[in-house]
């Protein structure tokens, strides 16, 4: 169990799902430090590129850049390159649009002069006006690997190119045991600053565990003064964004609230003081407390800003009265 700490908040983010709740949260911890950890298992070398999809993805959001009705890059894009590489005969099953690759490029220049991922994505977040600390979950290298159909597949030739249709077996993450957390947030860990950690409703296999099984890091969480609250990303049965339910299923897992917090707790056990499911999923709150999480009910689903903002709310005020 934790104790009472201090003011700062920490959020671990992969991509679209987590990046509502993170905008939620710069919207609401306006007078206290706010830490995003996003995911770099995505990550890939593309076109000569270093590609950050989740940080990029939260650094649009935040930044009100992202291109909402579709789900991913910026808002009013063009594809002329694209357009171009393609009349070449280049690679173009991972859509970059003009502006996008500007990020790219920019990110591959600086990483080229010795900047760490970290120093390149602290001055992205700056320069796009973002008041919180965005923080790559490790600048070391790591690959998540999807094993599938007695193959396995980088996890954007699965993601993208094969538009997630492989049946999933499981999940590696290449270089993982390598690569040290990042020193700012395992610095904010071991203070007495943080006052809440809170887990984004991200896909736990792919986005979250990644983050949680850098050598050391979820047993640093455990162990810091904040209590950890999980918010489900699966609701009534389905994931609100990507593919967390189809993952499940083919992984013989209940395809539930229950089936995500049964994941965390027999893979981090002692981890999580609370998980927050949606009032819909009401049903499943017994069998979750019986896991030893205290579980809170609200409206988890994210329409809009007013959606995001009170759901940041309801998960803040649920860890600043929880009294660990």
């Amino acid at each position: 169990m934790h104790s009472a700490g201090g003011s700062a908040v920490l959020a671990l983010s992969g991509g679209v799902g987590g990046a509502k709740l993170a905008l939620g949260l710069q919207d609401v911890v306006t007078d206290d430090p706010l830490h995003l950890m996003a995911n770099t298992g995505d990550d890939f070398s593309h076109l000569g590129l270093h590609i950050s999809p989740d940080i990029d993805t939260l650094l649009y959001t935040l930044s009100g850049r992202a291109n909402v009705s579709q789900g991913w890059g910026l808002e009013e894009e063009s594809w002329r390159v694209m357009a171009a590489l393609e009349g070449l005969g280049g690679e173009t099953w991972f859509r970059l649009g003009d502006k996008d690759l500007a990020t790219h490029l920019f990110r591959a220049q600086q990483l080229a002069r010795g900047a760490s991922l970290a120093v390149v994505t602290a001055q992205m977040a700056q320069r796009m006006g973002i008041t919180c600390h965005v923080h790559p979950m490790s600048n070391a290298t790591v690959r998540t690997v999807v094993h599938c159909d007695g193959d396995t597949l980088p996890f954007q030739r699965y993601f993208v190119e094969q538009q997630c249709h492989p049946r999933v077996s499981g999940f590696s993450f290449e270089g993982i045991n390598e690569a040290p957390a990042n020193g700012a947030v395992l610095d904010l860990l071991a203070s007495a600053t943080l006052s809440s950690i809170i887990i984004c409703p991200s896909n736990p296999f792919v986005s979250i565990d990644p983050i949680l099984q850098l050598p050391g890091f979820w047993v640093a969480l455990r162990d810091s003064v904040a209590p950890v609250a999980v918010v489900s990303p699966i609701v009534a049965g389905a994931a609100i964004k990507g593919p967390t339910a189809k993952m499940m299923r083919e992984l013989h897992m209940p395809v539930t609230a229950l089936g995500v917090a049964q994941h965390y707790c027999r893979r981090y056990p002692g981890l999580l003081d609370y998980f927050v499911i949606d009032e819909s999923d009401a049903k499943l709150a017994d069998a979750i407390g019986e896991l030893g999480v205290n579980v809170a009910m609200t409206s988890t689903i994210m329409k809009n800003r007013q959606d995001k903002r009170r759901l940041a709310q309801f998960v803040l005020k649920l860890l600043e009265v929880a009294g660990f």
